[in-house]
Formats: structure tokens, sequence, C-alpha cells
């Protein structure tokens, strides 16, 4: 198994992310990625997603990427409130790690990293080391 410190750099290549900070979040079931502008349409049939995203904090730098929805689910965070979140899959990189994650979307302008990293992504692939931060090495 790989190990990770508490917070790591990831990319999200299918998105169009080739770094993006993420805070490793045990406490997260799934992993959550800011999208500050959400606009849904139909592509082929299918469902998907017109996403826009700030992918540094600090950043007025936009990146607009779309996804196929993958489902659509109540999510409470740390501080006890229920939001409806769209769910997408995406590839995730992060070391040598090369693989699908699920991702709700939800705007964490406010917050410190653009992306938490939740437990249904590390399971079985990665411990982690809460005095160490990035140990996959530093993305830019």
């Amino acid at each position: 198994m790989q190990t990770l410190g508490w917070r790591e750099w990831g990319a999200l290549p299918e998105l169009g992310i080739n770094a993006i900070k993420m805070k490793v979040d045990t406490g997260a079931r799934t992993s959550c990625l800011h999208a500050f502008k959400l606009e849904p349409f139909s592509k082929n049939g299918e469902n998907w997603l017109r996403i826009w995203i700030h992918p540094e904090q600090h950043s007025d730098r936009e990146l607009v990427c779309e996804a196929k929805i993958h489902d659509q689910r109540e999510v409470t965070d740390s501080g006890g409130h229920t939001e409806l979140r769209y769910v997408i899959k995406s590839k995730l990189k992060v070391g040598d790690f090369y693989n699908d994650v699920e991702l709700t979307l939800t705007n964490r302008d406010s917050m410190k990293f653009r992306m938490l990293l939740g437990r249904q992504a590390m399971r079985g692939v990665f411990l982690v080391d809460p005095d160490a931060s990035y140990l996959q090495g530093v993305l830019s």
C-alpha cells in the first residue's frame, strides 16, 4: 500500500485538471470536488454536467469541464448541513495510483482545499500518515 500524508497533490486528467491540492479526509466517505457553477445538459440522450471550477485557492482562474452525471445524493458536511449533490466519476492520479473515483460536487470557495479525498477512493490502496504532507510528490 502507498502512504499518503494529510494533504497531497493529485490530478484529474479527464477533467483537464493537471494539479489540485487535496485534503486527505478519512472522515468523508466520498471524495468531493469544488465547483462554483453547474449546468446540466443532455448529450446523446444521457445526462451530463458542465462544471465551472477554480482549481487553485486564491485564484480567479476558471476551468470549465464536462462529465456524465453518475448519481445525485444527499451529503451531510462536517457542519451537519445536508445538501443534494451531483456525483460524477473521473480518473484520479495520485503517485502511482490511477483509477476511477466518485466525486460529489459543491462550492468550496471558502475552504482551504479544492478537493477532499474520501475513504472510498483510499480503501485498500492507501494508508494515511497524519503527520506527513505531500508524500506522493508535488504537481504543478
